[in-house]
């Protein structure tokens, strides 16, 4: 990746942080610390990767993205907005009655969201069946779905995985955004699902580590990713609460909103980052 594109991406990766951060305020609820630590991920689907057009959310050869771990929807909220969806300005909306941007994503209300999304394990079966869709029709497009590192202590994930792999849905890439922590502490206190990509192996997928926050990283995991004949499970480690110093691997951060003092904190970290570029 050429050093100007790299930069781009990672200046609107901040942009989508800073969006996070005004919805989650404005809300003065929701799931900040998973949304941070994915929005690299999704900036680089988004505006490098995906074949969409803002214009047209519901052209049919577009490639699909499903949000399976759906309480992180600030991130992917965040990312249409300065995609070019809707006007950013609707993020200060969050989760206000009346309001179209809810606490996890719906489609029939949401331009540029492809699957409605919250029950952990639901979105990656989800997915699995819009992959199996274009495999059965014909169709060229991909299906991309991000899953939390907490959301695959759910055995569903395991099921639509096995399906996957058996169905030789190559046409399927999978984020597991493995930042370490969920609701109740680390991942290794709770459940662990550790070794994760010798899981997915076990399931018949393909498997690349990278770090989740390096854009030439995703970049070439994606570009192997496209040449298998597998389903592919790209394990990206990552940091929750990213970008924002305080949140950063503080599982408190996993479900609660700044308030305004941590707020104007976090807004002067992000806007003296994009001053940088």
């Amino acid at each position: 990746m050429d050093k100007q594109t790299k930069l781009s991406l990672e200046k609107t990766a901040c942009k989508v942080r800073l969006g996070i951060i005004h919805g989650v305020h404005a809300a003065k609820s929701g799931h900040p610390g998973g949304s941070l630590s994915c929005a690299d991920i999704l900036t680089y689907l988004y505006f490098k990767e995906m074949n969409i057009d803002p214009e047209n959310p519901k052209k049919p050869d577009r490639d699909r993205f499903v949000l399976s771990k759906g309480h992180a929807a600030p991130a992917l909220y965040a990312t249409l907005a300065e995609r070019g969806f809707f006007s950013p300005d609707e993020l200060f909306n969050l989760r206000h009655v009346g309001s179209f941007l809810q606490g996890h994503p719906d489609m029939n209300k949401v331009p540029g969201v492809d699957m409605s999304t919250g029950s952990l394990g639901q979105g990656i079966s989800a997915a699995v069946g819009m992959a199996l869709s274009a495999k059965h029709f014909g169709d060229n497009y991909r299906v991309y779905a991000v899953l939390g590192d907490g959301e695959i202590e759910e055995g569903q994930v395991w099921e639509a995985a096995m399906f996957a792999s058996n169905k030789k849905l190559s046409n399927l890439i999978v984020f597991v955004d493995l930042n370490g922590l969920q609701i109740d502490g680390s991942i290794d206190e709770v459940n662990s699902a550790r070794p994760v990509d010798k899981k997915f192996e076990a399931f018949g997928f393909e498997t690349i580590e990278i770090n989740g926050h390096d854009f030439d990283e995703i970049e070439s995991a994606l570009d192997k990713a496209k040449r298998s004949d597998k389903p592919v499970a790209i394990i990206a480690n990552t940091v929750k609460g990213k970008g924002v110093s305080f949140m950063e691997n503080n599982v408190g951060w996993h479900g609660k909103a700044p308030n305004d003092e941590q707020y104007e904190l976090a807004v002067k970290e992000l806007e003296a980052a994009l001053k940088a570029f």
